[in-house]
C-alpha cells in the first residue's frame, strides 16, 4: 500500500492581514510594497522568535504555524507592537496596520503547506479583529487564558463561511492589567483545591538576560535539568514541564502562577552570558503568599554550566525537605553523563521538538543524530532519539519499523542507566501502539516508581487499564494526569480517557462535561466527541445527541466505525459497548 503523502497535527495558525493595502496601492503603488515588505519582515522575525514558521503567503496576507497556542499570542502581540511603533512615526494616511486572527486546531500537513478548516478559521475570523487588533477562537482562549496578562472580550458565536459549525470569537489585547479571567483565579469563584500531600513545586522557563536568543536553548536545558532531578525525589510532587514551560509571562506573578498549576512553590531564574562565563540568578518562591524563600546567584565558567542542575537543585530540595515529614532520596540529582558538546546538541534538538512544526521536528532529529555521533552511549541521546521515532510512528499510525527504533533505543538507554524513568514508558506506550496493555502496565509502573510525578506516564497507565478493562483503576491515574500537567497541549487526549472511563462506569454527566473539556481543547478530536454522542444518548437526552451526532457527522465524514472497533481493548465487548452506545443516537 502506498505510504500517506501528508500527515495530520495539532498546530495554532495565525492569519495576518494588511488594512487598507488596495487603498495605499492605489494612492502611490511602490511605497505600498515598500511599507509592506518592511512590516512583513517585522512579522517574519517576530514569528521566528517566538518558535513559529510563515507559510502561505499571498498579496497582502501571510500565514504562520506555532506548535503552541501561547507562543502564537505572544508573536502576535510583539510583532502588532513593532508595527504599531513604525506607524506612529509614519503621515496618518499612509500608516499600515495589521489584524490578525489565530486559532488552534488539526491541520493536513503537506510539504510546506498546512490545510483544513482550523487554517481556514484563522483566516475567517481575522476578519473580527480590529485595524491593528486581535481575534482569536474559543479553542486557543482555552488555551492562554491563565497565562497571559491579556484582556479578552467575548464576541460571541458567528456563522463563518465555508465553515459548517458556528465559531465562537474573542478579542485579544495587550493590557497591563490581569483580565476578568485571569483575576478570577484569585478569587473563590475558581478555587484550585490543593491536593492532599507534599506540596507541589514548579520550575519555570529561565529568562535570558538582555538580547540573548543564542543561549535561549540553554536557559530551558537548565530549567529542564532542574525537573528532571527534583523528580526523582520521590517524596515531592513536580508540576511537569509541558504545563509549567507555558508560563514565561514574568509580570503574572507567583501567587496566579502558582494557583493555575496547583503548585505550592514556584522556581524561577534568569540566565546570563558574557564571554566565557554564565551568570544565573535562581528563586524560590512560596506561591500561597508571594513571598520568597530562596535566592542565589551562580556564576560559571560556559564549560561548567551542566554541573549546576546539580547544585541548583540540592539546594531547592534540602529547603523543601523542613515542609515534609519523610524525605526518600534515593536518587536525586546527577551530573549528567554527556559532555557539555552532547549536552547542548541534546537541548538544542529539543527546543526544536518542543515547537512541533514539521520544519523544526526535522531539524530536531538532525540535533539528536550529530549528539549520537558524539556520544553513543549517552542516555540523554537515547531517550530523545526514542521519543522523536514514536512521535514519528504516531502520525504514521503506528509504523512498525519506527516502533522497533523505539524499543532499540529504548533498551540501549535503559543500558546507561537503569533508573530513568523515560525509557521505561517508552517501552511501555510502544506496547500500548501494539495492543499488548498487560505489558505496557510493567514498563510503566517501573516508570512511576521511579518518577511518581511523570504526568505522560500515569497517563499513558491509565490508557493501559481501560484497555484492559478497569476503569476504575484508570480514573485516579488519568486525574493525578491533569493534575500534574494542567495545561498540556495534548491534555484533550488525557481528558478523552477520562471520558470513555466515565462512559464505561455510566456515570453519564460526568463524561459529558469531560469530553467537552476535551473539545474545548481541540474540537476537531473525533473520539471525545464519538463519546459524547453515546453518553447523551445513554442519559436520556435523545434530542442534543441527534444534534451532537449531525456535528460529528459534518466535522468527520469519512469517519468508520472501524476506526472504534481497532482501539485494542483485549475484551472487544468493549468496543461493541461504545459503538452502541454512539449508534443509539440514530434510532428512533
Amino acid at each position: 500500500m502506498a505510504e500517506r503523502q501528508y500527515t495530520r497535527q495539532l498546530a495554532t495558525i495565525i492569519s495576518i492581514d494588511a488594512v487598507g493595502f488596495s487603498r495605499l496601492m492605489g494612492l502611490n503603488d511602490e511605497a505600498a510594497v515598500s511599507a509592506f515588505e518592511e512590516r512583513r519582515g517585522v512579522i517574519v522575525e517576530s514569528c521566528t522568535s517566538f518558535g513559529g514558521r510563515t507559510f502561505g503567503a499571498a498579496g497582502d496576507s501571510i500565514m504562520a504555524e506555532f506548535g503552541t497556542p501561547i507562543d502564537a499570542l505572544r508573536a502576535a502581540f510583539d510583532f502588532q507592537e513593532k508595527i504599531a511603533s513604525i506607524n506612529a512615526s509614519t503621515p496618518e494616511e499612509i500608516r499600515m496596520p495589521f489584524r490578525a486572527g489565530i486559532n488552534t486546531g488539526n491541520v493536513i500537513v503537506r510539504d510546506e503547506s498546512l490545510y483544513g478548516d482550523d487554517v481556514n478559521i484563522a483566516a475567517r475570523i481575522q476578519e473580527f479583529a480590529p485595524h491593528d487588533g486581535l481575534a482569536i477562537s474559543k479553542t486557543t482562549w482555552h488555551h492562554v487564558k491563565d497565562k497571559s496578562v491579556a484582556e479578552f472580550t467575548d464576541l460571541g458565536e458567528f456563522s463563518l463561511k465555508n465553515i459548517a459549525l458556528p465559531v465562537q470569537v474573542f478579542i485579544a489585547a495587550r493590557g497591563g492589567k490581569p483580565s476578568p479571567v485571569i483575576a478570577g483565579l484569585y478569587g473563590s469563584s475558581r478555587p484550585n483545591p490543593a491536593p492532599s500531600g507534599p506540596p507541589a513545586v514548579a520550575v519555570l522557563p529561565f529568562s535570558i538576560e538582555g538580547d540573548g536568543r543564542e543561549i535561549e536553548y540553554m536557559a530551558e536545558g537548565i530549567a529542564e535539568d532542574i525537573i528532571q532531578g527534583l523528580s526523582n525525589t520521590r517524596w515531592l510532587p513536580v508540576i511537569a514541564r509541558s504545563s509549567s514551560f507555558q508560563f514565561r509571562d514574568d509580570t503574572l506573578g507567583v501567587r496566579l502562577v502558582g494557583n493555575a498549576l496547583g503548585a505550592r512553590y514556584i522556581v524561577s531564574g534568569k540566565l546570563a552570558h558574557g564571554g566565557d562565563k554564565i551568570r544565573v540568578n535562581v528563586n524560590l518562591a512560596d506561591a500561597s503568599n508571594g513571598r520568597q524563600v530562596w535566592s542565589r546567584r551562580f556564576d560559571r565558567d560556559f564549560t561548567g554550566i551542566i554541573d549546576l542542575q546539580d547544585e541548583i537543585g540540592g539546594e531547592i530540595v534540602s529547603i523543601l525537605e523542613k515542609e515534609v515529614d519523610r524525605a526518600e532520596q534515593v536518587r536525586t540529582f546527577q551530573v549528567p553523563w554527556e559532555s557539555m558538546e552532547t549536552w547542548q546538541l541534546v537541548r538544542r534538538g529539543r527546543w526544536h521538538m518542543q515547537r512541533r512544526t514539521s520544519e523544526d521536528t526535522k531539524l530536531a532529529l538532525e540535533f539528536f543524530e550529530k549528539a549520537f555521533l558524539e556520544d553513543p552511549n549517552s542516555s540523554a541521546v537515547l531517550n530523545e532519539l526514542a521519543w522523536w521515532y514514536f512521535w514519528r510512528a504516531w502520525l504514521r499510525f503506528g509504523h512498525i519499523e519506527d516502533l522497533a527504533k523505539v524499543v532499540d533505543f529504548s533498551r540501549k538507554a535503559l543500558l546507561m542507566d537503569s533508573q530513568d524513568a523515560r525509557p521505561h514508558a517508552h517501552l511501555g506506550i510502544t506496547e500500548i501502539m501494539r495492543g499488548r496493555p498487560k505489558l505496557a502496565l510493567e514498563h510503566l509502573g517501573e516508570a512511576l516508581h521511579i518518577n511518581p510525578s511523570f504526568a505522560f506516564a500515569r497517563s499513558a497507565m491509565g490508557s493501559a487499564h481501560l484497555l484492559l478493562g478497569q476503569a476504575r483503576q484508570a480514573m485516579p491515574l488519568l486525574l493525578d494526569a491533569e493534575r500534574l500537567s494542567p495545561f498540556d497541549i495534548y491534555g484533550f487526549h488525557n481528558l478523552g480517557e477520562l471520558t470513555a472511563a466515565h462512559s464505561f462506569m455510566h456515570d453519564w454527566d460526568a463524561a459529558i462535561e469531560t469530553a467537552n473539556r476535551s473539545l474545548d481543547l481541540s474540537p476537531g478530536y473525533f473520539y471525545a466527541r464519538f463519546l459524547k454522542v453515546g453518553a447523551l444518548a445513554r442519559s436520556g437526552r435523545r434530542a442534543e445527541a441527534k444534534r451532537e451526532h449531525a456535528i460529528f457527522e459534518t466535522r468527520h465524514p469519512d469517519f468508520s466505525i472501524d476506526r472504534v472497533a481497532w482501539i485494542p481493548f483485549t475484551e472487544k465487548s468493549a468496543n461493541a459497548y461504545l459503538i452502541e452506545n454512539f449508534e443509539l443516537a440514530q434510532r428512533d
